[in-house]
């Protein structure tokens, strides 16, 4: 694992909110509770989580196009903003969260690799404070987080499995995959693929070796974070 570090508090109005680093990448993630919820369960008395996801001009080495700018979201944004929706609400049991909907933003001030996994992993930081300040002000009676939910990449790189790859690594591994998983261990998606190169089942689980001691490592920074 590169380092890790997650820093709370920093911003001032939203009701969670996180700086995550792992390594060279910086994300931003902050919680917005809402007392609404997309129509589709209005009337159910279900909680929603989503996300919405967004990298700044100068996170990487050259300057990008804000999204505004261009008038429409790209297709790699809208995945991982999906991946972050729904990799969260596995963790949450939304009976016991009400009816309200948590907006959960993650904006990468630097990219180094991994950031849609720095975005689940501090995503979650952000959604435990919104959720523990729902519970001071006795808005929800149980803490509806189930499990911490994390996630880390790995890669085959130069014929080596490998954790938590940065840019360099992820742009030249033959294997690279995305792991997201709750702290108890079960798992919420696996993203692998082939890059140039195939990879056997024994490799496979090789990796989710990896990812399940990174995971761990992540939830034990995750909850030092909230404590």
């Amino acid at each position: 694992m590169r380092s890790v570090s997650i820093e709370t508090g920093v911003t001032k109005h939203a009701e969670g909110s996180c700086l995550i680093r792992m390594g060279d990448t910086h994300v931003l993630c902050t919680a917005t509770i809402e007392d609404r919820v997309p129509p589709f369960i209005k009337g159910s008395g279900l909680g929603w989580v989503t996300a919405e996801y967004g990298m700044l001009p100068r996170s990487t080495t050259s300057r990008m196009r804000r999204e505004a700018a261009v008038g429409k979201q790209g297709g790699r944004t809208v995945e991982i903003q999906r991946l972050i929706g729904r990799s969260l609400r596995a963790g949450v049991d939304r009976v016991a969260m009400g009816e309200r909907q948590i907006t959960i933003d993650c904006d990468v001030i630097q990219a180094d690799g991994g950031t849609r996994c720095a975005s689940i992993t501090g995503g979650w930081v952000a959604l435990k404070l919104a959720v523990k300040k729902l519970i001071k002000a006795r808005e929800i009676v149980t803490d509806p987080l189930i499990s911490p939910v994390a996630a880390v990449s790995c890669g085959i790189y130069a014929g080596q499995p490998v954790l938590d790859l940065d840019y360099p690594e992820d742009s030249e591994a033959g294997v690279d995959g995305n792991f997201v998983l709750r702290g108890d261990g079960q798992m919420i998606e696996l993203q692998m693929s082939a890059e140039g190169s195939v990879f056997s089942r024994a490799q496979m689980g090789q990796l989710l070796d990896l990812a399940e001691k990174g995971v761990a490592e992540l939830v034990e920074a995750q909850m030092k974070a909230v404590a």
